[in-house]
Parts: C-alpha cells; sequence; structure tokens
C-alpha cells in the first residue's frame, strides 16, 4: 500500500506537469495522449504489485500447508485474507 501509494503519487505529480505542458499545443490529441498513457502506467504498475503481493502471500501461506492436498485451504486462506483486506478498506473509508 505504501509503494503503491508513493508510485501513484510520482506518476500523477509528473503526468500533470507533461500534460499541462502538452495542453500549452494546440489540440487536445497532445495532452489527453500524455494523460492516457500515464493512466495506463499508474494501472499496470498497481496490478503488478498486487500480483506480486499475491504471489509473496500465497509463498507466506505455503509453509503450514505444504501438501499438495492441502492447497484447496491455502487458496481458501488466500481469499480470507483479501476478503478481510477489502473489508477493513471499505469500511475505512465509509468511516
Amino acid at each position: 500500500s505504501i509503494v503503491s501509494g508513493y508510485l501513484g503519487m510520482k506518476v500523477a505529480v509528473f503526468s500533470n506537469v507533461r500534460t499541462t505542458v502538452a495542453a500549452q499545443k494546440p489540440g487536445w490529441t497532445a495532452c489527453f495522449n500524455v494523460a492516457f498513457r500515464a493512466g495506463a502506467v499508474m494501472g499496470f504498475a498497481l496490478c503488478g504489485l498486487g500480483i506480486l503481493m499475491l504471489y509473496l502471500t500465497a509463498l507466506a501461506f505455503r509453509v503450514h500447508y505444504p501438501a499438495a492436498d492441502d492447497w484447496i485451504y491455502l487458496t481458501e486462506s488466500l481469499t480470507g485474507y483479501g476478503l478481510g483486506g477489502s473489508s477493513i478498506a471499505m469500511f475505512g473509508r465509509v468511516g
């Protein structure tokens, strides 16, 4: 979460400046392309970080479920972990 927030703010500041500079030119195509590409970079980066964290969490939980027969419990643990994190994030935002 900290890495995502830091990366998001860094990309947002740089892309806003680049979009503003591109908006000084006539037409809207250049500034739209800069803003769209910056959003795509942020989206891919967040998805990549999410998949990386899922993989690392699976490796951490795999210590408790080493046998192939126990992998259903591994996926249930990962699902519960993700659901708990989503619930905390949602209710933390609601207040």
